[in-house]
């Protein structure tokens, strides 16, 4: 089942979730990247079995076929253990509003955002106490407000008309570090970190074209790699058509990750491979989002739980306890 070409292994990857480097209040609150490492005739027969066990007239077979209620049975038969994808898929998941924390706390820590490298455990550590400790300590409404505008503040095209600069972001920086607490000590920090901030920002603007640093997608493709390529195996990549993937882009993206082979787009239609990757991205996303609020099945949690990667972007711990593969260690 697996395709490979003497030394380079080739896998299709496809994600759920997309919407650019918006990680705060958008339509998801999770993404999910999925490679799958399976060869064609596998593939297209995980999606004839598919369509058999959850039927639907469609040409593009996409998650929400199998996410209805109705075809429970056909969601617990592809992520099972006999079913085709165990052991030949691999899911990254990113809570969005954790990876806003954690681009913000590695500024702090004097370090530019990089997409796809972990913070240190100390700068990890900072990340997960403001994720956890700020919706208590200021309060719900500040706290998604103190979001956004960070989320604005560390992308480079805002869209909508929407301008945030780093006074404004940092007026509400000074509210919050009257919270005391563990939330308050960290709004102290970064309110010493403004220059850092203003520096980056700055940066931002003269470049408006430059790597993404909030685009879930990046770290994604990076751990997939690093994931199928454990062991220096050099890695190719078939991803469904994405237009953060310019030629540019992926030139980036090989620099960034040596294993990275090479990198072409292809339709999740007319790849059975990519479809697969789709179809579980989509499933992964829902099952993972809702067990992050508090309503997930434990049943569909507990067979994604085999699939994901032990260094996913993820805060909350409750949730992680039951995502997380066994033996693995929440990092940020």
């Amino acid at each position: 089942m697996i395709q490979a070409s003497g030394d380079l292994l080739e896998i299709a990857c496809d994600e759920s979730g997309a919407e650019g480097e918006k990680l705060v209040g958008g339509n998801t609150d999770v993404f999910a990247h999925a490679s799958v490492q399976l060869d064609l005739g596998s593939a297209e027969e995980c999606m004839r079995e598919l369509r058999a066990r959850a039927p639907s007239p469609v040409t593009e077979y996409k998650a929400n076929h199998i996410l209805r209620e109705k075809h429970r049975a056909a969601l617990r038969w592809l992520l099972g253990p006999a079913g085709p994808v165990l052991g030949h898929v691999h899911v990254y998941l990113t809570d969005k509003a954790f990876l806003v924390v954690g681009k913000v706390a590695g500024l702090m820590a004097g370090a530019d955002p990089v997409p796809g490298l972990r913070l240190d455990p100390e700068t990890g550590a900072m990340a997960v106490a403001l994720y956890r400790e700020g919706p208590r300590a200021f309060g719900a409404g500040r706290w998604a407000a103190f979001l956004d505008a960070l989320n604005y503040l560390l992308r480079a095209r805002n869209g909508q008309g929407i301008t945030v600069t780093v006074d404004d972001v940092f007026r509400l920086v000074g509210e919050l570090r009257l919270a005391g607490g563990p939330a308050g000590e960290i709004m102290e920090l970064l309110w010493a970190a403004r220059p850092r901030v203003t520096a980056f920002r700055a940066r931002l603007l003269a470049d408006p074209q430059s790597f993404p640093s909030l685009d879930p997608l990046i770290p994604g493709i990076v751990h997939a790699v690093a994931h199928w390529g454990r062991g220096g195996r050099p890695v190719s990549v078939i991803h469904d058509r994405q237009t953060t993937l310019t030629e540019e882009r992926v030139a980036q993206l090989r620099r960034l990750t040596p294993g990275l082979a090479g990198l072409r787009l292809a339709a999740s239609h007319l790849d059975a491979r990519v479809q697969v990757a789709d179809v579980v991205a989509g499933v992964a996303r829902k099952i993972a989002s809702d067990e992050l609020n508090g309503r997930g099945d434990a049943g569909l949690t507990a067979l994604l739980s085999p699939y994901v990667d032990a260094d996913s972007i993820w805060g909350d711990d409750r949730s992680w306890a039951l995502l997380n593969p066994p033996d693995a260690v929440m990092t940020g």
